[in-house]
């Protein structure tokens, strides 16, 4: 080993100590029957534990049917999906990694249409649905006009949750981690863009970040203490009135006091025609700084594309894990070439040894519960 990195050393997330600080990042497949995993999950998220990734998330699996953003997506709403689910944990456990899910609700940018499908709604004569969110603005004119929710219908899906948070303990995932980023439902809540409602969950920020801390709260109350939990956020809307980096160090602030283990940080995705910087690392400023106001463990996304910037993102604390989705889609190995391009040993599979240089160590299985 030439030096120590931080993105190859170990990191304490509750009860859990991840073995690198490299993490698959959820990327949707658009490719479940009825929300149920298939081979194709299991043969896309194994690569990337035989990879050594220390923590491996699935794709948003949706709460409800209604809260998919198309058809085709993963679900986790009853209990027939827990089976394909826990064979997918079992190989990534086997492989020495971690496995988190993201629980999701798509909101008013739900019955959509697969993107190589083109863009727009699907109706649901089509097998679409009528999508809901906090007020009835649709995210553009392709889009689904939605209703606004009722006050049931939020209890509804804060209760779609806890279920689906409990059907994730079963199939024995390690992390969970919930969708409040990218234009989907709790996002909608928090922004005044999509947010225009005037009871207790709208207006005010305290009002606005309601619904996501009821979610919190009540899958903290089956989800237990020392198990990491995991919440997405867009930390800015890039458009002026909308939700911003002070607004999400404040919020950050109240999910560490509500038992959130880590804020995984990206941006964007609730307005339609918004001007993002995109670029190398053009979303590490805004982890950097909830990590430092709020004084919570932060994971940061977007444009990481190499080791060396992966590392020097870590050693310049701008975050505390990163996030890695497209590089690893170009590159499922992305993590045993990170090691090598850092003078780092990491273990391999037992299979692959005789394709490693010099001495290796063989990979272990994570202990996981049953």
């Amino acid at each position: 080993m030439s030096r120590n990195s931080l993105l190859f050393s170990p990191l304490d997330l509750g009860s859990l100590q991840l073995p690198n600080r490299v993490i698959v990042s959820p990327m949707c497949q658009y490719s479940s029957e009825d929300g149920f995993a298939s081979d194709w999950h299991l043969v896309h998220l194994g690569a990337f534990a035989k990879s050594g990734a220390g923590l491996v998330f699935t794709e948003a699996a949706a709460v409800l049917p209604e809260g998919r953003i198309s058809p085709q997506d993963l679900g986790l709403w009853k209990d027939e999906h827990i089976a394909e689910l826990k064979r997918i944990t079992g190989f990534i456990h086997s492989q020495g990694s971690y496995a988190g899910i993201q629980l999701a609700h798509s909101g008013r940018k739900g019955s959509t249409l697969r993107p190589w499908e083109g863009d727009g709604e699907v109706k649901p004569t089509e097998g679409g649905w009528q999508v809901a969110a906090p007020s009835a603005i649709p995210f553009s004119s392709s889009y689904p006009r939605p209703v606004e929710l009722e006050h049931s219908g939020i209890g509804a899906i804060t209760d779609a949750f806890v279920a689906a948070a409990e059907r994730a303990a079963a199939a024995n995932f390690d992390v969970i981690e919930i969708h409040s980023a990218h234009g989907y439902l709790l996002h909608e809540f928090l922004s005044p863009l999509s947010n225009k409602r005037t009871d207790q969950y709208g207006g005010p920020l305290e009002n606005r970040i309601r619904m996501l801390i009821e979610v919190v709260d009540a899958v903290r109350g089956v989800w237990p203490a020392p198990k990491p939990l995991f919440v997405r956020i867009s930390a800015t809307d890039w458009v002026p009135g909308g939700w911003d980096l002070p607004q999400s160090i404040e919020l950050a602030k109240h999910l560490k006091h509500h038992g959130v283990t880590l804020i995984d940080v990206s941006s964007g995705g609730n307005v339609a025609d918004a001007k993002i910087p995109v670029g190398p690392g053009y979303q590490t400023p805004f982890a950097e700084a909830i990590r430092r106001e709020a004084g919570i463990a932060t994971g940061t996304v977007g444009m990481i594309t190499n080791a060396e910037q992966a590392e020097h993102v870590l050693r310049t604390q701008q975050a505390d894990a990163v996030l890695l989705a497209r590089e690893f889609l170009r590159d499922p190995f992305w993590t045993l070439h990170a090691a090598q391009e850092l003078g780092q040993s990491i273990s391999w599979p037992v299979q692959y040894t005789r394709g490693a240089k010099g001495e290796v160590a063989v990979r272990q299985p994570v202990e996981a519960d049953e």
